[in-house]
């Protein structure tokens, strides 16, 4: 058996014996859905833009500059068509067998919803919800996708993505229910993320159970010893199991 095989055998005997385990998750979950993410050599901040993309999906800029946001959120961020990937499929199916209790994810396409996935925190928000800034009714998705411009609600106000921004602050709710799933876990998996997105990961300091896993593209910024670690896509290696 070669070490990859060995360590695949390993993270299964983990899964196994798990009986509440969490999966927190970045964007190298989604590229293997085709949905591009932002700090890889072919990420959206190596792209050539009128504006750094960390300049413009921030709160300042789409109160002063709504309409090039929204240029640019529909060039880059709504990849409505995607599907989800073997992880995605594999978390779905350890939340059905009862072993994953929850997915705390940073990503913002729905995806893991879309494998079927029920307990998915969404730190980051959603490109599926949308909101008028005025009367807080909600906007669909498609409806910002076919059309151009700024668009607004029939009120006039102005439609907002649920998505945070730079500069905003995550979800309160969202960030609480996060914490207590994995202060409770007993396994703690985290894939596709190098743990560079604060503050969201910095919850992964919360966990104090007996396994932490690792599987990503490159060992994680974040100095995490103790880890059991898989250099690898995380869709690979998840269906592997």
């Amino acid at each position: 058996m070669d070490i990859r095989a060995d360590r695949i055998a390993t993270l299964r005997k983990i899964i196994q014996n798990s009986k509440r385990a969490v999966f927190f998750g970045g964007a190298g979950v989604s590229t293997e859905s085709g949905i591009p993410d932002f700090r890889s050599e072919d990420g959206l901040y190596r792209q050539k833009y009128k504006y750094p993309p960390e300049t413009i999906l921030s709160h300042t800029f789409f109160c002063e500059h709504t309409a090039e946001f929204y240029e640019f959120y529909r060039d880059k961020m709504l990849c409505l068509d995607a599907q989800p990937n073997a992880a995605h499929r594999v978390l779905a199916r350890l939340e059905a067998e009862g072993i994953l209790s929850a997915v705390v994810t940073q990503n913002i396409d729905g995806l893991h919803q879309k494998a079927g996935s029920k307990n998915v925190l969404e730190l980051h928000g959603s490109v599926w919800r949308n909101f008028c800034t005025q009367c807080g009714m909600p906007y669909p998705v498609q409806r910002i996708r076919k059309g151009t411009g700024v668009p607004r609600c029939a009120c006039g106000g102005v439609v907002k993505p649920d998505v945070v921004l730079y500069e905003e602050p995550l979800d309160q709710g969202v960030l609480d229910r996060s914490v207590r799933a994995i202060r409770e876990a007993d396994t703690l998996i985290i894939g596709g993320t190098s743990l560079n997105v604060y503050p969201a990961a910095g919850l992964v300091e919360f966990f104090g159970g007996d396994n932490v896993v690792v599987i990503n593209r490159g060992a994680p910024a974040k100095d995490m010893r103790g880890v059991f670690f898989i250099d690898g896509k995380i869709g690979e290696v998840l269906s592997a199991l």
